[in-house]
């Protein structure tokens, strides 16, 4: 399989004509609009709040926090160039643990009663980074997004990881070392968690955010209770029950820091995992290898079909049809997991140190997203849809994501790793500037490869500041010695 760089397709007919090439439909608008009457630029009014277009940063994680979970000038950086970006909705800023216990790495921020001044704060350089270039922040909407770790808590520097899982992964266990007497989280410690989460979500309020994200994607505890089939008791089992955790969540929000909204970004569906295959690229786990030959793969992959390998929507629209119930409207859809199948949720060609090549062009899974979100878009119109995958894009980013805010396949373009290199991208679309191609993100995944070696994440490639941080150097050493294996 040849996959051919976005870089060098220069023209909209080059880039179409290879998506004709490849077998992948991408929505496109050959023309771009400009000024106030452009699909990108118009407000989005969501209750009492009008938001001022519809570009969202999504959340992005630094690996650059304290060892007690409070931010540095690296994670204040980073929100000071979520405030210039001149997106208006921000989905979350990056993932704050809601305890110690719960940190995908020992440099997470931690959101308790002895960090909230200085999340707060960041909320603040951002606000005010905003009004400093674009006047006002009164179209502003903030979020924070809440999340505990999981199978993947790493929370001390010197320990590998130290999971918290819900029930017992035929695959991901022996993948991760975990044993059949590695405890499973009791029905009393998630209660306790509920109620960290519920602390968490008042000392938001308190720090002026609009909203939280109580997060259910990328493999983590609220995403882990999605598939928690084997599960017994009242946190397992039927649907009703695996999303008890987010319900009572929910309850107490409304009881304990009435007024803040509440949103979920959830793996909408997910995979079996995949290895890196003899040639290098993503293969799926045999799945039968690992578990009874009567399980079905969908057992373990929220929102899959039987063969754990496409699509199948009915609990995705079920648990949808849960949040409209709850009422919450705000929904960022997301994908698979990060540790195992990458390709479906973070579309690149480049994969990570611990990664694999994709298995298909990246424009495929970027189809995939953009697909199931306007699907579900469709078949539940009241709900807010934020949508990701679109850094892989690149120069036809704007095209693509003006086509689906106009067409009203989604209500809000996500972007992530692209305003890591990029942050003044949206700006520059909304004022009809030329992109600035040099700082185009072109997945190179660095920004991945540097924390999985305990390294703080950036764009190594692209951004000057990190390119002459002593981790560069250290980077590319890892990175030479990849090659050579």
């Amino acid at each position: 399989m040849t996959i051919r760089r976005i870089g060098p397709l220069k023209t909209g007919p080059e880039f179409k004509a290879y998506l004709n090439e490849i077998g992948v439909s991408l929505p496109f608008d050959a023309a771009m609009q400009t000024g106030a009457d452009a699909p990108l630029a118009q407000p989005y009014v969501f209750r009492d709040k009008v938001i001022g277009n519809r570009f969202a940063v999504l959340p992005l994680e630094g690996w650059d926090g304290t060892l007690d979970g409070r931010p540095t000038d690296l994670t204040r950086r980073r929100w000071e160039r979520f405030g210039l970006s001149g997106a208006k909705m921000i989905w979350g800023g990056e993932a704050a643990a809601v305890r110690p216990d719960g940190r995908g790495n020992p440099k997470q921020l931690m959101i308790l009663k002895e960090t909230v001044g200085e999340i707060a704060g960041l909320r603040e350089i951002l606000v005010d980074t905003h009004i400093k270039h674009f006047g006002t922040s009164d179209d502003l909407f903030i979020g924070l997004q809440l999340t505990h770790s999981g199978r993947f808590s790493r929370p001390d520097r010197d320990k590998g990881l130290e999971p918290k899982i819900l029930y017992h992964h035929p695959i991901l266990d022996k993948k991760f070392g975990l044993t059949p007497d590695t405890p499973v989280m009791t029905d009393a410690e998630i209660s306790s968690l509920v109620d960290d989460f519920i602390q968490a979500s008042v000392l938001a309020k308190s720090a002026g955010f609009d909203f939280v994200d109580i997060k259910h994607c990328h493999g983590y505890l609220g995403h882990e209770f999605l598939s928690a089939v084997d599960r017994p008791g009242r946190y397992g089992c039927s649907l009703k029950n695996r999303t008890r955790f987010l319900r009572e969540i929910v309850e107490g929000i409304r009881t304990e820091a009435p007024g803040l909204h509440v949103g979920v970004r959830v793996s909408i569906f997910d995979f079996i995992p995949f290895q890196r295959g003899r040639d290098g690229r993503g293969e799926p786990v045999p799945f039968n290898k690992y578990r009874p030959a009567e399980t079905r793969a969908s057992r373990y992959a929220f929102g899959s079909d039987e063969s754990g390998l496409d699509i199948d929507l009915a609990e995705p629209l079920a648990l949808l049809d849960l949040l409209t119930e709850l009422g919450i409207k705000l929904i960022c859809i997301s994908a698979g997991n990060p540790y195992h199948n990458p390709h479906i949720q973070r579309p690149a060609l480049f994969p990570p140190s611990d990664g694999y090549l994709p298995p298909e062009d990246p424009l495929a899974g970027v189809a995939r997203l953009i697909d199931i979100g306007a699907g579900l878009k469709q078949k539940r119109p009241s709900l807010v849809f934020v949508g990701s995958g679109y850094s892989y894009l690149q120069e036809w980013l704007p095209n693509v994501a003006q086509n689906v805010v106009r067409t009203g396949q989604t209500d809000f373009v996500g972007l992530g790793r692209m305003l890591l290199s990029y942050p003044e991208m949206p700006t520059d679309i909304l004022e009809d500037r030329p992109l600035q191609r040099r700082k185009i993100c072109r997945t190179f995944s660095d920004c991945t490869t540097a924390p999985r070696h305990g390294m703080v994440s950036g764009c190594y490639q692209l951004d000057d500041f990190y390119k002459n941080r002593p981790e560069f150097e250290e980077l590319q050493k890892i990175k030479a010695k990849i090659s050579q294996a």
